[in-house]
């Protein structure tokens, strides 16, 4: 049954014990794509507001830029690699259709015959916070003691480069969290996801799986590969229900939004962003804000916007974070924690 809005939850023990965060060496800037695409200076800036991303190079895989991440995350948190109890990946892109990207970590980070089981969690753009919420319970009962949560993306071979508003705000990378469970101080107090399957067709990529496999349809298979988002449906669906899950969040946690230190939105875009801050009434110097530099990274961008903004200082131990974010589907999800 759907456990509704005023449905209280008990705080569950759950630490972030180091993060990490991993980028393509490759920059495109958003003058270059002026460049490449024959536009006015300033066009895709003004059009994505993403002043430059990370571009994964051939060579580059989720795996690669999954196990940079996940060394820096572990190194982090003091941990070696075979102290893991799960690999968990939450990437809303995938290497390859099967195995699951966790699997092809594990053996990028050399556990190939270790047993760690390693299995995906999958939704897209929001997985993070899917991942983390999930996770939580089995943690907390002591099913598992040290987890490698990692979300690697590399959204750019599948982008039609003549859209810009949709290929200009998107960029690649990887981020990894260890989770376990903390001292006591660190913990989940509130999380929420939400699905409402009928904005399914606003984000997605057809191919990938059976539905339009090559062997099963007659029309031309290349244009199912590339990725295809409405991007007004998408923020009006997202703009609607929004406010209501941060409602949920705040009086599940019983907290009010000011004592709130930190919210970390998924990098979904500008617009996004900037509405969110506005309708929500958030202050916007308590908002981790690396769009501009970094683009959309899919599952990738609220880790990565958490690891920045741990290593810079801004996040410290004790503070309260909001995790809050959209993805594919179409669906929305927040945590609130104890860092």
């Amino acid at each position: 049954m759907h456990t509704s809005a005023s449905s209280p939850r008990p705080a569950r023990a759950l630490a972030i014990l180091g993060t990490g965060h991993a980028l393509p060496q490759q920059v495109v800037t958003s003058a270059e794509l002026d460049r490449q695409l024959g536009l006015e200076a300033g066009s895709v800036a003004r059009i994505s507001g993403v002043q430059q991303r990370h571009v994964a190079a051939p060579a580059d895989t989720a795996a690669s830029l999954g196990a940079s991440a996940a060394h820096r995350a572990l190194d982090a948190a003091g941990l070696a690699l075979d102290q893991l109890d799960l690999i968990v990946c939450a990437s809303g892109t995938l290497d390859q259709g099967m195995p699951c990207n966790a699997a092809l970590l594990q053996r990028e980070l050399g556990l190939g015959q270790s047993g760690i089981p390693a299995m995906d969690i999958n939704a897209s753009c929001l997985g993070f916070i899917a991942a983390l919420d999930t996770l939580s319970w089995p943690i907390q009962a002591g099913h598992y003691r040290r987890v490698l949560l990692v979300c690697a993306d590399i959204a750019s071979c599948g982008l039609d480069w003549q859209q810009v508003e949709v290929s200009g705000i998107f960029g690649d990378g990887a981020a990894a969290v260890v989770l376990g469970v903390g001292d006591g101080g660190q913990k989940i107090l509130a999380s929420r996801l939400k699905t409402y399957a009928e904005g399914a067709a606003l984000c997605q990529i057809p191919a990938g799986g059976s539905r339009f496999h090559p062997r099963r349809i007659d029309v031309p298979f290349e244009p199912l590969t590339s990725f295809a988002m409405q991007g007004k449906g998408v923020f009006r669906l997202a703009a609607k229900h929004l406010p209501d899950l941060m409602d949920d969040l705040l009086q599940q946690a019983a907290l009010p939004l000011a004592q709130v230190d930190w919210i970390i939105p998924h990098q979904a875009s500008q617009q996004a962003m900037a509405h969110a801050t506005r309708r929500l009434s958030l202050g916007p110097e308590k908002v981790i804000d690396i769009f501009a530099r970094h683009g959309n990274q899919v599952a990738a961008s609220l880790p990565t916007a958490l690891d920045i903004a741990v290593r810079d200082g801004r996040i410290q131990r004790g503070q309260t974070l909001m995790l809050i974010g959209t993805g594919a589907g179409l669906s929305l999800g927040g945590l609130i924690l104890e860092f």
